[in-house]
Order: C-alpha cells, then structure tokens, then sequence
C-alpha cells in the first residue's frame, strides 16, 4: 500500500530528514551508524555462524550491512524504499542493497533467513501493517533464527525528539508494547533491551551520564509515586528489541 507522503517524503529520504546532501556528510553519518552497530547489534549475533543468511529490512546506507560483512558474515542482503539510499549505499561499496518494497520480498520469498534485522524502521508502519510485517517476518525465520530490531523508545526523558522527529514515523513502543506486539505475532521469546548512546566526544559524554542518570532516577521516583512498577520500564533513546523463534517449529 503506497500513500502520497511516503511517495513524496522516502525518494529523497536522507536529503528530507536529515538535511545532509553532501557526499562529505553521507560518509561522516555512515562510519557513525557503522561504529555504532558495530558495539550495538553485533554483539547480539555471538553464536551465529558467519554463513548465516542476513537480511537487514530497510537498510537506508547500508552501514549495519558494512559493519556485518567486515565482522566475516558472508551472506548479508539488504532492501530500501528511497532511491537515494540504496545510491548513498552502492557508494559506499555496499552493493548487497537493492532498491524495493520489502514486505513485498518477504511474502514472496521462498527460502527463509537466520536473522533479520530493521534498524529505525518498524516505527515507519501502521499498527495494521506492522503486525503484518512481524508475522511475515517470524514465518520466513529458519527455526531458531532471530530478528533484531532498534526503534525509539517512549519512556525515554525526551522520547518525543526522536519518535516525532521524523514525520514518516507511524507507531510508537516503549519496552512492555515491544514485547507485547512480538510475542502475539508468534515469536518463541522476546528480549528488550535498553540501546547504547550516541555520543561524540568525552566532555558531551560526561554530560550525558551525569544528566541521564538523573533523569533516569527521576522518571522512577514518578512512577514509584504513582504505585507503577519500574520493572520492564527502559529510559533511552531508543529500543533494541531481539525475537526468536522456536527452534522447534512443530511445538
């Protein structure tokens, strides 16, 4: 289903959202996201063989893809709506990304993945179409294969300077709707994790500890005082949120 904003917003999508057209920025973002998954979702993939098959659903850049292939997986493939991306992507020398709707690849695939990941991109659909995207998603894992997924995270202090930051975002999770929506679209276990920050820096991360933990203690002491329980309440940025399905697809 295409609707007119997103025609219009995801052609040009890192040049609309971010406002970084130069070739020079395009690169400085890409090695930033790399470091960054490379400490944030490839830690998560420890016992996973290196032939494994990876497909990374809204890749944008490419750079989990490039942060994958340095690590040693081998058969790693990743699909984006806007043009502009998947060309950012090929020069980056990702050439693993291709241009198309992946929902539609899913539904019509015919052999199933180990992993698949989304980085910022589940909160891009619907309510309707994200369970049809995590059902489509857990039916073409492999048994005991896994899905990774980073999104922003509504608990956090200053959730709405990420979740409402980009107009073509649809949905919003925080730690207890992630597990929620996982486990009723068929994933054996689910696990939310708090993300790794983005800091540049020693002085802004100095003041990113101090003010976060601060932070941290007083959205507690809030729900502490209105009798609701901390226990699956997470305060950063952003999610990661891992699904597994049974290794045992007949139980």
């Amino acid at each position: 289903m295409s609707t007119k904003y997103r025609d219009i917003l995801y052609n040009n999508y890192h040049t609309n959202q971010s406002g970084r057209a130069s070739l020079t920025d395009a690169k400085s973002l890409f090695e930033r996201e790399k470091k960054q998954f490379e400490r944030e979702i490839l830690p998560k993939l420890t016992g996973v063989s290196k032939s494994a098959r990876i497909f990374d659903l809204g890749c944008g850049s490419g750079s989990l893809l490039m942060a994958l292939k340095q690590a040693g997986y081998t058969q790693i493939s990743g699909m984006d709506l806007s043009q502009e991306q998947v060309d950012m992507a090929h020069g980056m020398g990702v050439s693993e990304v291709v241009l198309g709707d992946a929902m539609q690849f899913l539904r019509d695939a015919q052999q199933g993945f180990d992993v698949i990941t989304g980085m910022d991109i589940i909160e891009h659909f619907t309510k309707d179409e994200l369970v049809e995207l995590l059902q489509l998603i857990q039916s073409k894992l492999n048994p005991g294969g896994m899905a990774i997924f980073r999104t922003p995270n509504m608990d956090a202090p200053v959730a709405s300077a990420f979740a409402l930051g980009d107009f073509t975002h649809e949905n919003y999770l925080n730690a207890s709707s992630a597990e929620q929506v996982m486990l009723s679209c068929g994933f054996h276990s689910v696990n939310v994790l708090p993300s790794t920050m983005r800091v540049q820096g020693v002085f802004k991360e100095i003041v990113r500890r101090i003010t976060y933990d601060w932070m941290e203690l007083f959205w507690k002491l809030q729900l502490f005082a209105t009798a609701r329980s901390t226990r699956k309440v997470l305060f950063t940025p952003n999610l990661i949120i891992v699904g597994q399905n049974n290794t045992n697809p007949s139980s």
